[in-house]
């Protein structure tokens, strides 16, 4: 039966009609070959609707502006890509928590072709999703039709991402290799913040881990801990790599105890391989994994995650530049909140005291705090105020549960450039933030 759903690139985008609504897969399980060539039907169809979420490839039909009358895009998280086509004015954002992102998604439109990519079937007639299932199983379960790119090269990961040929109805044969995500080397305030971290970091804690040098960092900081546990979004090479030293066992856990439980994985080709056929890595439905109920049954959760800037009084834009969309909400709350409602959780969020930006007025780049009176106008709350737990930028930790604004102002400037420190206490009061 697989060999009589086998089609070419150009007969699944045959199947592809005016005003249908695509969803592809998370990052490297978007199907790469179809959305690269989906621009060539632009004159026979128009207003097709494609749903992604961190795309990975420059595609024309949204890159290329000529092709907005065909086609639109709806994305649950921005890439570079995303970012720079935006102005095009066919792309818009999703707010979303990444576990309820499927969900209520399918309660607004639902969806007629799911396209993403799988490995080839096992001897049972088994296709395994191979990179994750955010929300890939679900959105493929409701569509009208399913075309799978099905390659070699990826790996074959194990939990609750299996279908069988029986249920997709075409394929298309591929062999290109697995979009990678470098391993970022940390810098120098990305070691400091990783080292405040591990501080607050047991033996047998359940780690979670985001994207990036100051995550990567963390990871190298828990080197000598033992039996540390998994229960993350993204499975990272970072956690990958805690894993191989013998860090990672999962030993202490509480929910699915000896294994490293995600939702999907994006980092190097080591890390392909070390998840491919490996029963310790569990990946599961996003909108269970990422659940803070979910996350919360693990005795011990550690959240650690990024943000672009805070104010004064906790909250978190950790999405947006004002009002222009840069990445998205993605499981920042989902996380953050869960591990506090976990036993002796604790969540973490990151970032640098500083940044250097352009000068809109003089087009010199200057320094500016990260820590603000003020978020910028426009900006996206991501994560509330009254979710922030521990705080970490390269000058120190400010503990924020439980405390009034008062002490949160105090604590955040703290932790603030040494040189922004005075103007953000006198912001502080003439905002009347505090008196």
């Amino acid at each position: 039966m697989y060999n009589d759903k086998i089609i070419t690139v150009e007969q699944a985008l045959s199947k592809i009609k005016s005003n249908d609504v695509i969803v592809t897969g998370l990052g490297g399980s978007e199907a790469r070959e179809i959305l690269s060539k989906l621009h060539t039907i632009a004159d026979t169809v128009k207003n097709v609707r494609v749903t992604t979420c961190l795309p990975m490839n420059n595609a024309d039909y949204f890159m290329d502006p000529q092709y907005k009358d065909s086609f639109t895009m709806d994305g649950w998280f921005y890439t570079g890509p995303i970012r720079k086509a935006h102005k095009n004015g066919n792309i818009s954002y999703i707010p979303n928590h990444l576990h309820l992102a499927g969900v209520k998604r399918l309660h607004h439109v639902k969806p007629n072709i799911y396209m993403g990519n799988a490995t080839p079937p096992d001897k049972h007639g088994f296709v395994s999703l191979s990179l994750g299932n955010t929300y890939e199983k679900r959105m493929l379960e409701a569509s009208d039709i399913v075309i799978l790119e099905i390659n070699p090269k990826l790996p074959r990961t194990l939990g609750d991402l299996e279908v069988h040929v029986n249920d997709i109805d075409y394929f298309v044969q591929v062999d290109y290799d697995i979009p990678e995500l470098p391993d970022a080397e940390p810098n120098e305030k990305d070691l400091k913040i990783g080292s405040y971290i591990a501080q607050f970091i047991n033996d047998g804690d359940c780690i979670q881990l985001g994207i990036g040098g100051i995550p990567n960092a963390v990871a190298a900081s828990l080197m000598d801990k033992k039996d540390l546990g998994v229960h993350t979004e993204m499975l990272t090479t970072g956690l990958m790599k805690l894993a191989k030293a013998g860090v990672v066992t999962g030993k202490k856990k509480t929910l699915h105890r000896g294994k490293m439980v995600a939702t999907f994985a994006l980092g190097t080709k080591e890390l392909y391989d070390f998840i491919d056929d490996n029963p310790s890595c569990l990946f599961l439905d996003g909108n269970y994994v990422n659940d803070p109920y979910v996350v919360g049954q693990n005795d011990n959760q550690v959240s650690i995650n990024t943000t672009i800037e805070i104010d004064l009084t906790g909250q978190c834009c950790s999405e947006s530049i004002g009002s222009v969309q840069f990445s998205g909400t993605g499981g920042q709350a989902d996380t953050a909140i869960g591990a506090q409602n976990a036993k002796n959780g604790r969540s973490f969020i990151t970032l640098y005291s500083t940044a250097m930006v352009k000068n809109k007025k003089t087009g010199e780049r200057e320094e500016i705090s990260k820590i603000v009176p003020q978020l910028k106008q426009g900006a996206y709350v991501t994560l509330s105020r009254n979710d922030v737990d521990y705080v970490v930028t390269e000058y120190g930790v400010a503990a924020l549960r439980g405390t009034n604004i008062k002490e949160r102002v105090e604590r955040l400037i703290n932790i603030a450039h040494p040189k922004f420190r005075e103007q953000l206490r006198k912001d502080a009061k003439e905002f009347g933030i505090i008196y």
